[in-house]
């Protein structure tokens, strides 16, 4: 599968970032999804959240303060 799901969550407040990537995790159950933030703390719990559920991160600085991280599993 090749499809890439993309999350865009800039410019909400936590917990919402984690809880739009959660979903995304949740309909996906595999594969690639790109989820932007524009926070450290939408980063951080973003990133725990799907390395608690088994997908692995890689997190990209989009400059201005954004970040593209990618979940693969």
């Amino acid at each position: 599968m090749n499809d890439v799901t993309i999350v865009d969550a800039r410019g909400l407040s936590c917990p919402a970032p984690a809880v739009a990537a959660k979903k995304a995790m949740k309909t996906q159950g595999s594969g690639r999804i790109e989820v932007l933030v524009d926070s450290g703390t939408a980063q951080d719990n973003v990133t725990r959240l799907a390395e608690g559920a088994g997908w692995k991160v890689t997190a990209e600085d989009l400059g201005g303060g954004g970040c593209k991280l990618t979940l693969e599993k």
